[in-house]
């Protein structure tokens, strides 16, 4: 049991298909739990990711969620506690990163963005709260250190971000003493390290431990915040290997 802290535990994560998502599906996964996969349009993706867990002998779901969409949410918790009964752990990974200069940007996008980072994870979490109140669960939200850092060409991100650490603070308050609310916030990670612009070398460059995060560094902060102390709530865990000391 020591090797597999969440068994008997049920996850839901967020655009959990493919990149830092799959990375943390997995992790929770490999630590025990069942875990359910929500996808908005990355269904190839998502059905692989299933069958990753699945052949590490946990039981997993992949399951339409569009986090901006009130009633595909509400389906999508209702689907994985029909399928096994409860849910103990929820990660808000799902984001949207785009860039536009700030005197540009259009209503479109900046919706686009707040409706992805700051409302899905609202709307998410008021949906699986029963749940996670009658297990003493735990809620893990993706930041960012963009949330605070100003990036000039990413307002609409940073400020959705910003506003979802917030968030974790306030569901921390409201949500105890049932449920744990934390954040982990990752810098720059790497998925490509040949980029030809060079921004992977850039950053590693500018990273005191002298590399680029990868999802895996995520996964195992959220692992963390999923099988750590539950007395720990209303905390932001900065993944960036420094990068954020300037």
């Amino acid at each position: 049991m020591a090797s597999e802290p969440l068994a008997g535990k049920v996850v839901f994560v967020t655009g959990g298909a493919r990149r830092i998502g799959r990375e943390i599906a997995l992790a929770l996964a490999h630590a025990g739990a069942d875990v359910a996969i929500g996808y908005r349009s990355s269904q190839t993706e998502a059905a692989q990711t299933a069958s990753e867990i699945a052949a590490c002998g946990r039981r997993s779901l992949a399951v339409p969620c569009n986090v901006r969409d009130e009633n595909s949410v509400r389906e999508a918790i209702a689907q994985t506690v029909a399928a096994w009964g409860r849910l103990d752990i929820l990660v808000n990974n799902a984001a949207v990163f785009s860039s536009a200069p700030l005197g540009e940007l259009t209503l479109a996008q900046w919706d686009e963005v707040f409706e992805t980072n700051a409302r899905g994870p609202f709307l998410v979490a008021r949906e699986a709260l029963p749940h996670l109140r009658q297990a003493h669960g735990r809620i893990i939200n993706i930041g960012s250190l963009g949330a605070t850092h100003a990036w000039a060409n990413h307002a609409h991100y940073c400020a959705s971000k910003a506003a979802l650490h917030m968030l974790t603070q306030t569901m921390a308050k409201s949500f105890a003493p049932e449920v744990c609310v934390n954040c982990v916030a990752p810098g720059w990670i790497e998925f490509s390290p040949d980029q030809a612009d060079g921004t992977a070398a850039h950053f590693a460059a500018k990273t005191p431990m002298g590399r680029n995060g990868q999802a895996s560094d995520v996964a195992e902060a959220v692992l963390f915040f999923a099988t750590g102390p539950h007395f720990i709530t209303g905390q932001t865990l900065v993944v960036d290997g420094g990068l954020g000391l300037g």
